[in-house]
């Protein structure tokens, strides 16, 4: 067995695994730890526990401390200085021409390395802004160009819903969205109406496919011949939430009708069968 605690560096942010190393751990508590980055506080949002072995992919690093006062103190010290270099990454980008759009500055705990997270429309030479950078800020500087969705969850914003958008507000990880499942929920396939403000698929498309699919495999197909109380028709659509299906009768008349008024052509042949 092996234990492991679940360590988050930013609000809706991915769930790193560290080893807690014996240091008493609780949830929200705030820890320090050594990532590739350098010294980082984080939160932690999965209590220590026991796992197996074979479920660690690789070694785990250590917990290096409990968060101290003076830690969280630098951490809102170099908040403010962040914002500085926002402002005199901005005026470089400027000077330099570069088609570049800057997001935001994150120093690491001990202030050693400076990252800025940006987005393009194509790849950026930014070799000779990094030098200045690092020149004027007496810092290792790294630069991070952020794919669509990532921007919005940087800088935030609301869906079409009204409500804060939810890569802000709880998504943690991004799950793959296709077209197929806006098929699924029977939606307008205009891009303008399934995006969100990245420009993409919206996540919410995700969450009820699944529910979608299931109730739509008990509904009949449209164009499938079925029996109803009103004598035969063809069926011309469905509302999987009410569970209803709209049919075309001999007379052309269109009515919607609950599903358990429906037989389809298999499930006469079974009561058939059943009767014989």
């Amino acid at each position: 067995m092996a234990e492991i605690v679940g360590i988050r560096f930013k609000k809706t942010g991915k769930v790193y695994y560290f080893a807690p190393a014996g240091i008493d751990l609780e949830a929200n508590d705030y820890v320090v730890v050594q990532t590739t980055r350098g010294l980082e506080m984080g939160q932690v949002v999965i209590a220590p526990k026991q796992v197996l072995a074979s479920d660690v992919d690789k070694p785990l690093k250590p917990v290096v401390r409990k968060a101290k006062p003076e830690d969280i103190k630098r951490a809102q010290e170099f908040e403010a200085k962040e914002r500085e270099a926002l402002a005199e990454c901005s005026k470089l980008i400027a000077k330099l021409q570069l088609p570049m759009k800057l997001l935001s500055a994150e120093y690491n705990l001990d202030g050693s390395r400076l990252t800025f997270h940006f987005s393009a429309a194509e790849r950026v030479d930014f070799r000779e802004l990094v030098r200045e950078l690092a020149s004027h800020l007496k810092v290792r500087v790294e630069m991070r160009q952020t794919r669509p969705r990532d921007e919005a969850k940087l800088i935030g914003g609301c869906g079409r819903c009204g409500r804060p958008l939810c890569c802000t507000s709880f998504l943690s990880e991004f799950a793959p969205v296709s077209i197929k499942m806006a098929k699924e929920q029977g939606l307008p396939l205009n891009p303008m109406k399934i995006s969100g403000c990245c420009g993409r698929l919206m996540c919410c498309l995700v969450y009820e496919n699944e529910q979608y699919h299931m109730m739509k495999e008990k509904l009949p197909k449209e164009g499938q011949q079925v029996s109803t109380p009103m004598g035969i028709a063809k069926v011309v659509g469905s509302n999987p939430l009410k569970e209803t299906v709209l049919v075309e009768l001999e007379n052309e008349a269109t009515v919607e009708l609950p599903l358990n008024e429906i037989v389809t052509e298999d499930e006469h042949l079974n009561e058939q069968e059943a009767k014989s």
